[in-house]
C-alpha cells in the first residue's frame, strides 16, 4: 500500500498574512505538488518571537501555549520564514523550562516543524520544480534561517534546477540586512547603515532579482533599494519556486 500522504500544518506568520498572502498561497501550492495534505489552521497566532525579544515572556508563553493546541496532532508545521520557525524550533521549548508538561509538548512541536524549502528538500526529498523563471537572481540568507536552522543550500539546491535562472553570489549573502526584527526600532541607524550595505552588495551582483526566504529581510531590503532607485525586484524565493511571480507584482510595488 502507498504511503498516506502527510498531513502538514502551514504556519503562515504574521508579516505574510498581513503583508504578502501570495508567499502563503505559494507555500500550499509547493506542499501539494510534493504530496502533502495542507491544512491552515485557524487558531494560528504570532509566533511570539516579537514578545520574546523584547523581554516579554509572559507574552510569549500565552502565545506559546496557544500555538500548541492549534498545530497539535499533525505530522509536520512547515513555516515559510527561517525567523518564525527558529522561534518555534529553538526558543519557543525553553519558555517552559519550569513545567515539564509543557516543556515535552513545545520539544514534540518543534521537533516536527520546519522551513518551507528545508522541509521540500530535506524531507520530502524534492530535488526539482515544476515552474520556470527567466532571470539572473541573487540569494540572501537570513540570520535565523542560517544560523539557528541550517538553510545555506537547499533554496539555492532547488534554484539550480531551474533552467532559466542563474543565481550569481554576492560578496557577503550571509551578512545580516539590518531588520532583526525589533533591532531595527531599536537602533534605527545602525539598522539603515547595514541595509545600505546589503543594497550595495546586491547591487553589485548586477541581478535582476533578489531572493531570500524571510519577509521581513524583504520588506527591509526592498524598501531601501527602492529609496535608492534600484530597479532590482525582491521577491520570496517560494513564489518563485512555486510559479507564481506573474500573478502578483514584486515586493515593494504597487499592485
Amino acid at each position: 500500500m502507498p504511503k498516506p500522504a502527510p498531513r502538514v500544518a502551514l504556519f503562515v506568520t504574521c508579516l505574510v498574512d498581513l503583508m504578502r498572502p501570495t508567499v502563503g498561497f505559494a507555500a500550499m501550492r509547493l506542499l501539494e505538488e510534493a504530496g502533502c495534505q495542507v491544512e491552515v489552521p485557524r487558531a494560528q497566532t504570532c509566533c511570539g518571537q516579537p514578545a520574546y525579544n523584547a523581554g516579554d515572556r509572559a507574552t510569549a508563553r500565552d502565545l506559546a501555549r496557544g500555538l500548541l493546541d492549534a498545530f497539535g496532532g499533525y505530522d509536520y508545521v512547515v513555516v515559510p520564514s527561517g525567523s518564525c520557525g527558529g522561534m518555534l524550533r529553538t526558543h519557543m521549548p525553553h519558555l517552559f523550562d519550569d513545567d515539564p508538561n509543557l516543556r515535552g509538548r513545545a520539544d514534540a512541536l518543534a521537533a516536527r516543524t520546519y522551513e518551507l524549502v528545508s522541509f521540500l528538500t530535506d524531507v520530502m526529498g524534492l530535488e526539482r520544480v515544476a515552474a520556470d523563471y527567466r532571470g539572473l537572481v541573487t540569494y540572501h540568507d537570513s540570520c535565523a534561517g542560517l544560523r539557528e536552522l541550517g538553510i545555506k543550500a537547499q533554496p539555492r539546491r532547488l534554484l539550480a534546477g531551474m533552467p532559466g535562472v542563474e543565481l550569481k553570489e554576492m560578496t557577503n549573502p550571509e551578512i545580516c540586512c539590518g531588520f532583526g526584527g525589533t533591532f531595527c526600532v531599536k537602533y534605527p541607524a545602525i539598522s539603515t547603515r547595514m541595509v545600505t550595505d546589503k543594497a550595495e552588495d546586491v547591487g553589485q551582483t548586477q541581478a535582476d532579482t533578489l531572493l531570500a526566504g524571510d519577509m521581513g529581510c524583504l520588506l527591509n531590503m526592498a524598501g531601501r533599494l527602492k529609496r535608492e532607485g534600484s530597479p532590482i525586484k525582491v521577491r520570496h524565493v517560494a513564489e518563485v519556486l512555486a510559479g507564481l511571480t506573474a500573478e502578483v507584482p514584486p515586493i515593494g510595488e504597487p499592485r
